[in-house]
């Protein structure tokens, strides 16, 4: 395994790290805890030492699994967990006020539970879930972070990017508020290469990568006829003629790699990689298998730059699909 800094907290984290979302359940269909514990545990032991969660994973049912693997481990793991806004609009809408959304009674809480889930008694790295440029003039949730960081509760602070305008964070990268981003950059999805990660590389923010597999097309794992259970949330994402025309793209893709050494899934983490403000990329996670074949991808030679110019080439842009058609 391989690490790098994450900006400016100056942590060394794994370069592939632990997608926590599968482990809370419901969306990503039933997960056994035994499962969740496995994966994690072999992950822990190939080196990984980021995981990422949140507290809407399972209603905190992902970090409190987390928190059992960890007790079983010595070595230092890093947590980097998440919370998202009181009931409305998600993303959050232009008209929607940072204090109804994210009050300060209602954050401190949070943390707090977070706190006890993780069993420790200072999160590594506090993410809000979501966000909206709107909020950028008077970021009021931020300076609550700040104080719960002055008070030791948090170590570091970041924003995962709302899917459908992740350059709304870049304000908040120039003028300090966050140490850490979370965002989504893939094969597909290369629209932050213009300007995001070039400004966390300026001002030293750490990158989390999240959605590397874009939401498990990249993996080469689906066809046509693919069907998902009925509570994933990809029926909505690949809604209509979604997948076949995914399904098709990726089959460019696939013949693009022909004699190269890599899998479809291994170059997708590489080519994440090989932009040099990433920090770390958090592939979803649930079995041993997944924890193996992710974790040992950082061991792989890097991608030729010819392979990644090429891979540049099949940026899509889809618009916000998360909404569904």
């Amino acid at each position: 395994m391989k690490y790098r800094t994450l900006g400016r907290t100056g942590l060394k984290v794994s370069e592939i790290g632990f997608g926590g979302w599968a482990l809370g359940g419901g969306a990503w269909g039933n997960q056994k805890d035994r499962e969740s514990l496995a994966a994690l545990n072999k992950a822990i032991d190939l080196g990984v030492n980021l995981i990422d969660t949140a507290a809407s994973y399972g209603k905190g049912r992902s970090e409190r699994v987390i928190a059992r693997a960890l007790a079983e481990h010595h070595q230092r793991i890093y947590v980097a967990t998440k919370i998202h806004p009181m009931p409305g609009p998600w993303p959050p809408s232009p008209y929607c006020k940072i204090e109804r959304r994210y009050p300060e009674d209602y954050l401190r809480q949070k943390v707090d539970e977070r706190l006890r889930n993780l069993r420790t008694d200072r999160i590594d790295v506090l993410q809000l879930h979501t966000w909206t440029r709107a909020w950028n003039k008077a970021p009021r949730a931020l300076d609550t972070l700040k104080a719960l960081q002055d008070e030791g509760k948090i170590r570091y602070i970041g924003i995962s990017t709302p899917e459908h305008d992740q350059d709304s964070v870049i304000d908040l990268m120039r003028e300090g508020y966050v140490d850490v981003v979370q965002l989504i950059y893939n094969i597909f999805q290369q629209d932050l290469v213009a300007e995001l990660l070039p400004a966390a590389a300026e001002h030293n923010v750490g990158v989390i990568v999240r959605v590397p597999f874009d939401e498990g097309s990249l993996t080469g794992k689906f066809t046509k006829d693919t069907q998902f259970a009925s509570d994933d949330f990809r029926n909505k994402y690949f809604e209509g003629d979604r997948l076949t025309r995914t399904v098709e793209r990726v089959g460019r893709i696939h013949a693009e790699l022909e004699d190269s050494g890599f899998t479809l899934a291994q170059a997708a983490l590489k080519f994440i990689l090989a932009h040099p403000a990433v920090s770390t990329v958090i592939p979803g996670i649930r079995n041993l298998r997944q924890a193996e074949a992710n974790a040992t991808v950082s061991d792989l030679p890097e991608l030729p730059d010819e392979l990644v110019g090429r891979l540049r080439k099949h940026a899509w842009r889809r618009g916000f699909w998360y909404a569904g058609k």
